[in-house]
């Protein structure tokens, strides 16, 4: 018998690793922060708390306030629009000692929080107003534009125009100090420049707003956040 062939095999190639090119990827475009009038300001004072206090003309009495928070570079409503109170003869950026307008531009908060009332849970130091406290507004005074106290109904050192703080029962219930004409303080600048209770008439070189939205305000600014406050007509606050 003739021996029986081997049976034939064809080599089968082995695959060939293939090597997947990875798809390319498209990186989500950075967020934008949404425009606002804060956002549009030209400096903000490296703030991350923001007031903005715009007034319709030059002339007007009333306002508009608005608080913002800035977070991650963008700046985001907090409260707002509010109805306020400026001076009677408007806002000003050549403000003087009783001309009886606002200072218009861009200022911080005084250290200190004062009221007749309580505390009202604010996170800076609180002074509750007592017999005796005044605010200096005599710019011939070297205690200009500063919080004194006298013994009660004693006469002060100072005149001028000063206030005898405890007196004012409507508008000081509660109020921050804006830190107009602070460091350094030039005689007859202007003093005594507050964020107070709305009394229902102009201010007589403050901001004023309702009671309610003031306390609001008083317990939401921290100082640690650097807080400012912008004053002006809408134009003008976005070139200060």
């Amino acid at each position: 018998m003739s021996a029986t062939p081997a049976p034939v095999t064809s080599a089968v190639p082995a695959p060939q690793a293939t090597t997947s090119q990875p798809k390319p990827t498209t990186r989500p475009a950075a967020a934008r922060c949404p425009t606002t009038l804060a956002s549009e300001l030209a400096r903000t004072a490296g703030a991350a708390q923001l007031i903005t206090v715009t007034a319709p003309t030059p002339g007007a009495t009333s306002a508009s306030m608005i608080l913002w928070q800035r977070s991650g570079g963008c700046w985001s409503l907090v409260a707002g629009p509010w109805p306020a109170r400026v001076g009677g003869t408007g806002v000003s950026d050549h403000h003087r000692e009783g001309d009886g307008s606002t200072p218009a531009g861009l200022y911080g908060i005084g250290p200190v929080m004062y009221g007749l009332a309580a505390d009202p849970g604010v996170r800076y130091a609180y002074h509750r107003l007592a017999c005796g406290d005044w605010w200096d507004e005599d710019p011939a005074s070297p205690t200009y534009n500063t919080f004194q106290h006298v013994a009660c109904n004693a006469t002060p050192p100072f005149k001028g125009k000063s206030e005898a703080l405890w007196q004012a029962t409507t508008a000081y219930q509660h109020f921050a100090v804006v830190d107009y004409n602070a460091r350094p303080v030039i005689p007859g600048a202007g003093s005594a420049v507050f964020l107070h209770d709305d009394t229902g008439r102009p201010t007589i070189g403050c901001v004023s707003v309702a009671s309610a939205s003031l306390i609001r305000l008083l317990q939401w600014l921290d100082p640690s956040q650097s807080p400012a406050i912008v004053i002006g007509t809408e134009a003008e606050i976005r070139s200060f």
